[in-house]
């Protein structure tokens, strides 16, 4: 059963005609998912200082929690989100052109990738970072987030949401699949800056601290639905 359903996912995710459907109604249904639903905001004091002043910010959320994404976003530049370049990462930017988001696919040599952000936080444009992604482990935060932030002196935002009626697919990071007429509730969290001179000791400090902030935002969502 398991070999037919990959075999069927390769089938759709290889054909282009089939690709754009996909995302045409993936994203009909996060739409329908929107204006059903009952949408809360916490604590956005956080991003609004920056987004009013027009300064950078990488956003650190989970991979499972991609699908509602954009509709936590209130600023007229769109949020660029490093991607997966296999077939899920360009199905995302499908679905992505739908809303104000645009996709940097990872490079196989990461070094690509990283340059566009880099000039992207130049010109102050706004990054969004699954710390988890692309390939897990699930809701562990990796080094490349924080290296990023270092480099760039860019603040780091912790982000979280969470829906009252939803179900998670049997996916790596079990991703969240918010249901119609939904209590849903976006929560952030005040930003973390990272030292020009932070050592690998404290790296580990760093990374358990972004862990640590994501998590509390998504229970303080739960809370608050």
């Amino acid at each position: 059963m398991k070999k037919s359903q990959k075999k069927f996912r390769k089938i759709i995710f290889k054909n282009f005609f089939l690709q754009n459907l996909l995302g045409f109604l993936t994203a009909l249904y996060i739409y329908f998912v929107k204006i059903t639903s009952n949408i809360k905001f916490e604590n956005k004091k956080f991003p609004d200082k920056f987004w009013i002043n027009k300064k950078p910010f990488i956003l650190a959320f989970w991979h499972s929690q991609l699908m509602m994404i954009s509709f936590s976003w209130d600023s007229e530049k769109k949020i660029n989100i490093l991607a997966s370049s296999h077939s899920d990462g360009r199905f995302g930017a499908i679905v992505g052109k739908y809303f104000n988001l645009n996709n940097i696919q990872v490079s196989k040599d990461k070094i690509t990738s990283s340059k566009i952000i880099f000039k992207l936080l130049k010109e102050d444009q706004y990054i969004g970072i699954t710390p988890d992604g692309p390939r897990g482990p699930k809701e562990t935060v990796s080094d490349g987030i924080i290296k990023i932030a270092k480099k760039t002196n860019t603040p780091i935002i912790p982000f979280g949401f969470w829906s009252s009626k939803n179900y998670s697919l049997n996916s790596w990071d079990n991703f969240l699949i918010t249901l119609p007429f939904s209590k849903c509730c976006y929560v952030w969290d005040d930003p973390i800056y990272i030292a020009e001179d932070l050592d690998n000791e404290n790296l580990e400090k760093y990374k358990n601290l972004i862990q640590n902030k994501i998590n509390k935002c998504i229970i303080n969502a739960k809370k608050k639905i």
